[in-house]
């Protein structure tokens, strides 16, 4: 059983009124259990211990200042156009990561080069960090998501011009 449908048996059981599910294949078993309150889900491996994170709502960005009058406007890079560009999106739940660690440089910056394997970001999940690679090839354009933030299943991390 891969990650992805583990997500999506966890999905499952969020919208649905069942209480616990357990699955058993060979030397693997996962319960998935259900509360009324936000509490974690636990997913048991072979030999290691995972949880979803609660979700948390991502705080709102706060508005741009207005130009001040008589004061020469700041030219503005042109945005390249929402409808050619690619999304790398979160392949799981955790918390995001833009460099190994605090005192190492970023993965990547806007404008960086990415090639498809290229490492972008980590996401940890219950003290497992995970390197997040890109599918795509192309210049990375905006970061959605601020260091050290929660990050859902899906949830767009980057959007990248496609080279």
């Amino acid at each position: 059983m891969d990650f992805k449908q583990i997500q999506e048996l966890i999905k499952i059981v969020n919208k649905s009124n069942i209480g616990e599910l357990t699955i058993e294949q060979q030397e693997f078993k996962i319960t998935i259990k259900q509360k009324e309150e936000p509490v974690q889900q636990m997913i048991a491996a072979p030999q290691a211990m995972y949880a979803a994170p609660v979700a948390q709502a991502p705080a709102p960005a706060p508005a741009a200042p207005a130009p001040q009058a008589g004061a020469p406007a700041a030219p503005v890079a042109a945005e390249p156009k929402a409808d050619n560009l690619l999304t790398i999106k979160s392949p799981m739940i955790g918390t995001f990561y833009r460099s190994p660690s605090p005192d190492k440089p970023s993965f990547v910056q806007v404008g960086d080069e990415v090639a498809a394997g290229k490492v972008v970001c980590i996401i940890e999940a219950m003290k497992l960090f995970n390197e997040i690679e890109s599918e795509v090839k192309g210049r990375i354009v905006k970061i959605l998501v601020d260091d050290a933030s929660p990050v859902e299943y899906d949830q767009p991390l980057f959007l990248v011009e496609p080279a």
